[in-house]
């Protein structure tokens, strides 16, 4: 018999214990999200016995909800600085880089099963794309080369376009007897070009309402911003077109603008993908049953395409994607290894299980598989991967120092932080000498690890970060002056952003 304490103190626990698992994982050096999905099997039917799960389409909803949450803070983290240099190529692997994938794999599937071709292709779909839940969380705070890791992370948030329309093809081809080719073409045009339209529209239109809407308080605004991310995907779906870059695209417009409340969005929204980033794995786990996954047919087989996939597929795909367009052979072969698949295959893996396919249990078994070989082998080795091949950048690490802001949206005023850089005008200049826009004042300094107390002979330097209080009439005037460089012969003007 249900019992609703027993429920929320299982939820509690299973909440517990995947947080503390993302500690002990950095320091065994495991992706966080194996042991979300071992929490979940431990706790399922085939473990402890305490929760036996087994509806797709419930995990599917799940899974739909959390990536959206889960790209949307990716898409906020990221700045359109970061992702304009790499653009090309990483539409070029979002696109040609699957199909090529997929077809790969594809054959290796067709040798190691007793299937069609068709069914070889679905599952080479399911498997063909990267995962931004996998990417984000294995390269956070990681010191990897930024341009490489902006072209992982832009992938992993564009190509699930590509992932999803190539399996709903191939099961439409495998259920339905009569198909348009040409409409299925089509098809996928439009999920791309209209997602990349509607992200843009409702991004834009989410920057304009958390600016111009006053509400009466600060932790409103998160769930304001979010309530648009659900929007845009929901809006973008029922046109048929793809939701989940649209919310990609918009989180990147609304992470790249300059907006009210700023930290307490990207706060809350970090915390919100963490917490759905563990109830998606761990409901996946759920969803799988160990004794029928650790069957010796399905490790054997799963092991040989995994294989397949990280050591002729992927590397085959990032070689030709790229073809000219700037990246080296050892740049490649990273952008090779780091082709993480996580929750999105597992996802995918459901499709065939509600169209209710032939062989669909023995699909999501050898994609689980896979998924969890490629997050144990290439997720707990790409640090040592990018030090080997000379491909790490500068050690990331997190500012000791927080700003915690109560409301003070009745006031008509806002605090912003900004990070000074060597070419900006005000750097070397004592706070006395700015001449602030009025109802402007620095309210401090952070220097290194040290609290400054700002007074009119105290001199701004490199690398200070100033939080600056201003009235909203003032803010324009203020962002203008400290947006602005200092002139340098024959040097490139270095772009800075208000955080």
């Amino acid at each position: 018999m249900f019992n609703i304490d027993s429920f929320i103190l299982l939820v509690a626990l299973l909440l517990i214990i995947g947080v503390i698992s993302t500690k002990f994982s950095t320091r065994v050096g495991v992706p966080a999200l194996v042991l979300f999905i071992a929490v979940g099997m431990l706790f399922g039917s085939d473990g402890l016995g305490l929760i036996h799960f087994d509806n797709p389409k419930l995990a599917q909803l799940i899974g739909v909800i959390a990536l959206i949450v889960i790209l949307f803070e990716g898409g906020l983290q990221t700045k359109w600085t970061a992702v304009k240099p790499v653009l090309v190529p990483s539409l070029s692997l979002a696109t040609i880089g699957v199909l090529i994938t997929t077809s790969l794999v594809a054959v290796a599937a067709y040798l190691v099963f007793d299937i069609s071709w068709f069914e070889a292709f679905l599952f080479g779909s399911i498997v063909g794309s990267t995962d931004a839940a996998a990417v984000f969380a294995v390269l956070k705070g990681q010191n990897i080369d930024n341009r490489l890791e902006s072209t992982l992370e832009v992938e992993s948030g564009t190509n699930d376009p590509m992932a999803v329309f190539l399996t709903i093809t191939f099961i439409q081809l495998l259920s339905v007897e009569d198909n348009n080719i040409l409409g299925l073409i089509l098809a996928f045009f439009w999920q791309m070009g209209i997602g990349l339209a509607v992200g843009i529209i409702f991004g834009k239109l989410a920057v304009f309402a958390i600016n111009k809407i006053n509400l009466d308080s600060s932790g409103l605004y998160p769930v304001f911003a979010m309530a648009f991310a659900l929007l845009t995907y929901s809006a973008t779906a029922l046109i048929h077109a793809s939701g989940l870059l649209a919310v990609y695209i918009a989180a990147l417009v609304i992470g790249s603008s300059d907006i009210t409340y700023r930290h307490s969005i990207f706060r809350f929204n970090e915390g919100f993908a963490w917490m759905m980033q563990i109830l998606m794995f761990v409901i996946l786990g759920l969803l799988v049953f160990p004794a029928q996954l650790f069957a010796m047919d399905i490790m054997i087989k799963g092991l040989i395409i995994a294989g397949s996939l990280i050591v002729v597929a992927r590397p085959v795909a990032v070689f030709i994607s790229t073809i000219k367009l700037g990246f080296n052979t050892r740049e490649k072969l990273f952008l090779s290894w780091a082709g993480l698949r996580g929750a999105v295959p597992i996802v995918l893996a459901t499709y065939p299980m509600i169209a209710g396919l032939e062989d669909n249990q023995l699909f999501f078994n050898v994609v689980f598989f896979v998924v969890l070989t490629s997050s144990l082998i290439q997720g707990s080795t790409i640090p040592y991967m990018a030090k080997w091949l000379k491909l790490s950048g500068i050690q990331k690490t997190t500012p000791a120092h927080t700003l915690e802001l109560v409301s003070i949206g009745k006031a008509n005023a806002e605090i912003i932080e900004y990070e000074v850089n060597g070419d900006d005008f005000i750097t070397n200049k004592k706070i006395v000498h700015l001449k602030l826009p009025k109802r402007v004042l620095i309210n401090a300094i952070i220097r290194g690890e040290n609290l400054i107390t700002p007074r009119g002979d105290t001199t701004i330097r490199n690398g200070d970060i100033l939080y600056i209080l201003t009235s909203r009439e003032s803010k324009e005037k203020l962002l203008q002056m400290v947006k602005t460089k200092t002139e340098k012969p024959d040097t490139p003007v270095k772009e800075n952003t208000l955080k």
